[in-house]
């Protein structure tokens, strides 16, 4: 059951109505140095809201603690600084936010939407979709994995480069999880839980974030959040046909070249070029002709990167 007034508690009833027609984001995870691909997400994102005369946001989504990589949220802040993508809020940090997660899992626990899950992955084998074993077992959740409910029911959704994408909840997701057994939030539930308090109306992102959606738009139902745009950007690939990754080795951007990446980026994204100069200036150029109808309508980019 949805609920029709959602009982948020004090600290998350921030925004209310009063939303901006454009707010967006990026949102890197600190897993490693920013690449060439989270460059591509963070000039589409900027130039996507101040084409729109938006505000632009930076969030760093570290709930993640183990997987911080030492040095990657301090190379993430430097190249923002040099290629001077400034936000418009300050930088909020995910795992300074842990008390507001666990209200919104006790807020769905009240609603009867969650449960806990003593399955393990070697119990679960290679199956993705989650068959709910432990949906009606009522275990506690104590040091359990925590499930949100899901309804077997089609979530569709019109994104704006890779037109409409749909997912049947049971049958190709299954109940899934917004908390660990080790006690680290998913980024399932924080995703969708600060999208909602820093306002955010717009979504630029990696395709590889394709498949997520459909969780997120489902989770926002069940707190009464309000429905978001989504633009999910085509992939930079490796010359191995491999998205640019710390896994995959992406090399690491250098912030001494900002200027030049810059326009690399741009062109990526078939956007008209602009003039090699300070990254500020190249950003208002870009800003000025920004047009995402020329950005490729695929999951993936034609040329390879480092």
């Amino acid at each position: 059951m949805l609920f029709n007034n959602p009982p948020l508690t004090p600290s998350l009833q921030q925004k209310g109505d009063n939303r901006m027609a454009y707010v967006g984001r990026f949102a890197p995870s600190p897993t490693g140095p920013l690449h060439f691909g989270s460059l591509l997400t963070a000039v589409a994102s900027y130039c996507d809201a101040k084409a729109q005369q938006g505000q632009w946001y930076v969030r760093i989504e570290d709930t993640d603690i183990p997987r911080i990589y030492p040095g990657s949220e301090q190379h993430i802040l430097e190249c923002l600084d040099a290629f001077q993508l400034y936000p418009d809020a300050e930088i909020i940090f995910q795992k300074d936010r842990l008390d507001l997660y666990e209200a919104v899992i006790d807020q769905l626990h009240l609603a009867g939407q969650v449960y806990a899950c003593a399955c393990t992955r070697k119990m679960l084998g290679s199956n993705h979709i989650y068959a709910g074993t432990c949906r009606d077992l009522a275990l506690p959740f104590e040091q359990q994995a925590i499930r949100v409910k899901v309804a077997d029911q089609s979530i569709c959704f019109q994104d704006r480069l890779q037109g409409q994408h749909c997912s049947n909840l049971k049958e190709d997701l299954g109940d899934f999880v917004l908390k660990r057994r080790d006690g680290i939030i998913n980024y399932q539930l924080a995703v969708v839980v600060d999208d909602y308090l820093q306002g955010i109306t717009h979504v630029v992102r990696g395709a590889d974030l394709l498949d997520n959606t459909e969780r997120q738009i489902w989770l926002a139902q069940l707190l009464g959040y309000p429905t978001l745009s989504y633009m999910h950007l085509p992939l930079a690939m490796n010359a191995q046909g491999q998205k640019l990754s710390k896994q995959n080795l992406a090399q690491a951007l250098d912030p001494t070249q900002a200027p030049k990446l810059l326009q690399q980026a741009l062109l990526a994204l078939h956007q008209p070029a602009v003039d090699l100069d300070q990254p500020e200036i190249m950003l208002q150029q870009a800003v000025l002709q920004w047009n995402t109808n020329l950005i490729p309508h695929s999951i993936e980019l034609e040329r390879h990167y480092l």
